[in-house]
């Protein structure tokens, strides 16, 4: 999720184009957090418990999977967002921290981390998570603002294909299987869920730059609650749940995951929280 640090001219585009970009990214640029260093630790810990035989053993690692991955794409959902704006000439997201995946800049721990990781245990969708402050005006073109948008979705569907693909092509045990195929599962609902044209969600970022003046406002006012309007109807209504997941699961199908295995990750990670 992108949040904006400036207000926006009165033509999309009109104060950015002077901008002059003379940096680029390099390894002073980004630097890699501990923090996310320790979650990526934490995932491989579930890899290596799900490979075992105790039930118990597997079924911890697939909730250790689950959560650890799914905070560490959260991480780089954000930094996929921070880096293509830094690209694109808003070089403050490197003092902002945004370069380094540490997940305490991503705004609100509990807001941005704990929350997310809540709603996926209860009801298998992930809502956006954290957000980064982006400076508009710094940005060179409307082009680049909507590449900023979709940057972070795009790295949940790479994310997505990634795993999938480890999972139909090298040989493991069930149960890492499992958590693996739920975790990449989850990831093509963050990006389809994200790419959806809703103020408030990346989708709705990317063609904002080229609304007109007045939609921009609406979109302004409808910020705050639309993402929370649209997670009411997913639960609570049954169509329009079905129509979302119907197109999750075929974006799952396109990436090449194993709707079986993911199907047994869910049914494994909820277990523990009593949901079966």
């Amino acid at each position: 999720m992108i949040m904006d640090t400036t207000a926006r001219p009165a033509v999309p585009g009109t104060a950015r184009e002077s901008f002059v970009d003379t940096g680029s990214v390099s390894n002073s640029a980004v630097r890699v957090s501990p923090l996310f260093l320790g979650l990526v630790g934490l995932t491989v810990l579930g890899g290596v418990l799900a490979t075992l035989e105790n039930n118990a053993a597997r079924v911890g690692g697939v909730v250790l999977i689950v959560l650890g991955g799914w905070a560490t794409s959260l991480c780089l959902h954000e930094f996929g967002h921070a880096i293509t704006a830094f690209r694109g000439g808003d070089w403050s997201v490197r003092a902002k921290g945004y370069l380094t995946l540490d997940p305490r800049r991503y705004t609100d721990p509990v807001l941005s981390i704990v929350l997310p990781l809540i709603f996926v245990a209860l009801g298998g969708i992930p809502l956006p998570g954290g957000a980064v402050w982006i400076n508009h005006h710094a940005l060179r073109s409307r082009r680049t603002e909507s590449m900023v948008s979709l940057a972070g979705p795009l790295m949940n569907l790479v994310l997505g294909l990634l795993i999938s693909t480890a999972v139909a092509i090298v040989p493991m045990p069930t149960g890492l299987a499992a958590g693996l195929s739920y975790l990449a599962f989850l990831q093509v609902i963050a990006f389809v869920l994200n790419i959806l044209p809703i103020p408030g969600l990346d989708g709705y970022g990317a063609i904002e730059p080229w609304l007109s003046a007045p939609a921009r406002r609406f979109g302004e006012k409808a910020r705050p609650w639309a993402p929370l309007v649209l997670f009411l109807l997913l639960i609570g209504v049954p169509y329009v749940g079905q129509a979302f997941f119907g197109l999750a699961y075929f974006v799952f199908d396109l990436v090449g995951g194993d709707t079986l295995h993911s199907y047994l990750g869910q049914g494994m990670f909820r277990s523990i929280f009593g949901f079966l």
